[in-house]
Protein backbone atom coordinates (compact mmCIF):
# COMPACT_ATOMS: atom_id res chain seq x y z
CA UNK A 1 0.00 0.00 0.00
CA UNK A 2 2.81 2.49 0.90
CA UNK A 3 4.04 1.58 -2.85
CA UNK A 4 0.68 2.65 -4.16
CA UNK A 5 0.86 6.34 -2.62
CA UNK A 6 4.49 6.79 -3.03
CA UNK A 7 3.78 6.39 -7.19
CA UNK A 8 1.15 9.44 -6.66
CA UNK A 9 2.18 12.62 -6.40
CA UNK A 10 1.55 14.83 -3.69
CA UNK A 11 -0.92 16.93 -5.79
CA UNK A 12 -2.97 14.01 -6.19
CA UNK A 13 -2.72 12.79 -2.99
CA UNK A 14 -4.18 16.19 -2.06
CA UNK A 15 -6.52 16.13 -4.68
CA UNK A 16 -7.96 12.96 -3.41
CA UNK A 17 -8.11 14.04 0.39
CA UNK A 18 -10.08 17.13 -0.76
CA UNK A 19 -12.48 14.56 -2.13
CA UNK A 20 -12.90 12.36 0.59
CA UNK A 21 -13.14 15.01 3.31
CA UNK A 22 -15.83 16.76 1.12
CA UNK A 23 -17.50 13.72 1.17
CA UNK A 24 -17.17 13.14 4.80
CA UNK A 25 -17.60 16.27 6.42
CA UNK A 26 -19.50 18.26 4.07
CA UNK A 27 -18.82 21.23 1.60
CA UNK A 28 -19.40 23.45 3.84
CA UNK A 29 -17.46 22.67 7.00
CA UNK A 30 -14.60 21.98 4.41
CA UNK A 31 -15.44 25.61 2.71
CA UNK A 32 -15.73 27.05 6.31
CA UNK A 33 -12.11 25.97 6.95
CA UNK A 34 -10.65 26.60 3.80
CA UNK A 35 -12.15 30.02 4.43
CA UNK A 36 -10.57 30.52 7.78
CA UNK A 37 -7.28 29.35 6.49
CA UNK A 38 -4.26 32.18 7.06
CA UNK A 39 -0.67 32.02 6.78
CA UNK A 40 -0.40 30.40 10.45
CA UNK A 41 -2.73 27.57 9.68
CA UNK A 42 -2.54 26.79 6.05
CA UNK A 43 0.42 24.50 6.48
CA UNK A 44 -1.90 22.84 8.93
CA UNK A 45 -4.65 22.70 6.59
CA UNK A 46 -2.44 20.71 4.31
CA UNK A 47 -1.02 18.45 6.02
CA UNK A 48 -4.56 17.29 7.47
CA UNK A 49 -5.80 17.14 3.79
CA UNK A 50 -2.72 14.95 2.38
CA UNK A 51 -2.09 12.62 4.95
CA UNK A 52 -5.73 12.07 7.33
CA UNK A 53 -7.76 11.99 4.31
CA UNK A 54 -5.67 11.59 1.39
CA UNK A 55 -3.43 8.68 2.68
CA UNK A 56 -5.17 7.52 5.95
CA UNK A 57 -9.10 7.71 4.58
CA UNK A 58 -8.57 6.51 1.49
CA UNK A 59 -7.07 3.13 2.62
CA UNK A 60 -9.11 0.73 1.32
CA UNK A 61 -8.94 -1.77 4.42
CA UNK A 62 -11.69 -0.38 6.20
CA UNK A 63 -15.04 0.99 4.97
CA UNK A 64 -16.33 4.23 6.16
CA UNK A 65 -18.56 3.71 8.77
CA UNK A 66 -15.42 1.58 10.21
CA UNK A 67 -13.07 4.62 10.23
CA UNK A 68 -16.14 6.86 11.70
CA UNK A 69 -16.79 4.32 14.82
CA UNK A 70 -12.81 4.16 15.13
CA UNK A 71 -13.02 7.78 15.20
CA UNK A 72 -15.88 8.33 16.86
CA UNK A 73 -14.07 6.48 19.85
CA UNK A 74 -10.98 8.38 19.99
CA UNK A 75 -12.39 11.47 20.14
CA UNK A 76 -14.07 10.53 23.14
CA UNK A 77 -11.05 9.21 24.07
CA UNK A 78 -9.48 12.13 24.73
CA UNK A 79 -12.07 14.67 25.28
CA UNK A 80 -11.76 16.39 21.82
CA UNK A 81 -15.70 17.52 21.75
CA UNK A 82 -15.73 19.76 19.04
CA UNK A 83 -14.14 17.47 17.05
CA UNK A 84 -16.73 14.98 17.83
CA UNK A 85 -19.79 17.05 16.98
CA UNK A 86 -17.86 17.10 13.39
CA UNK A 87 -17.47 13.76 13.68
CA UNK A 88 -20.89 12.29 14.57
CA UNK A 89 -22.45 14.67 11.51
CA UNK A 90 -19.37 12.40 9.33
CA UNK A 91 -20.75 9.64 10.59
CA UNK A 92 -24.25 9.98 9.45
CA UNK A 93 -22.80 10.77 6.61
CA UNK A 94 -21.07 7.47 6.21
CA UNK A 95 -23.65 5.67 7.04
CA UNK A 96 -23.97 5.01 10.37
CA UNK A 97 -26.95 5.17 12.37
CA UNK A 98 -27.90 7.27 15.41
CA UNK A 99 -28.34 3.68 16.93
CA UNK A 100 -25.14 2.66 15.78
CA UNK A 101 -23.30 5.98 17.06
CA UNK A 102 -25.30 5.49 20.51
CA UNK A 103 -23.88 1.93 20.85
CA UNK A 104 -20.37 2.97 20.10
CA UNK A 105 -20.82 5.71 22.86
CA UNK A 106 -21.61 2.63 25.09
CA UNK A 107 -18.88 0.63 24.38
CA UNK A 108 -16.87 3.56 24.90
CA UNK A 109 -18.60 4.39 28.60
CA UNK A 110 -16.69 1.20 29.55
CA UNK A 111 -13.24 1.45 27.81
CA UNK A 112 -12.58 5.50 27.64
CA UNK A 113 -14.97 6.51 31.32
CA UNK A 114 -18.13 6.93 31.31
CA UNK A 115 -17.84 10.59 32.15
CA UNK A 116 -16.38 10.58 28.62
CA UNK A 117 -19.23 8.80 27.29
CA UNK A 118 -21.91 10.85 28.99
CA UNK A 119 -19.98 14.45 27.50
CA UNK A 120 -20.26 12.56 24.24
CA UNK A 121 -23.96 11.52 24.27
CA UNK A 122 -24.42 15.34 25.11
CA UNK A 123 -22.81 16.41 21.77
CA UNK A 124 -24.33 14.00 20.29
CA UNK A 125 -27.67 14.77 21.26
CA UNK A 126 -27.39 18.65 20.51
CA UNK A 127 -26.24 17.30 17.09
CA UNK A 128 -28.99 15.50 16.36
CA UNK A 129 -31.55 18.54 17.52
CA UNK A 130 -29.94 20.50 15.02
CA UNK A 131 -29.97 18.18 12.13
CA UNK A 132 -33.87 17.44 13.20
CA UNK A 133 -34.80 21.36 13.62
CA UNK A 134 -32.96 21.76 9.86
CA UNK A 135 -35.28 19.40 8.22
CA UNK A 136 -38.27 20.80 9.65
Amino acid sequence: MIEEHSAKTQQEIYDEGMAVRREVLGDAHVDRANAAKDGFTTDFQDMITRYAWGTIWTRPGLDRTMRSAITLTALIAHGHLEELAMHVRAALRNGLSRDEIKEIFLQSAIYCSVPSANSAFKVAQNVFAELDAAEN
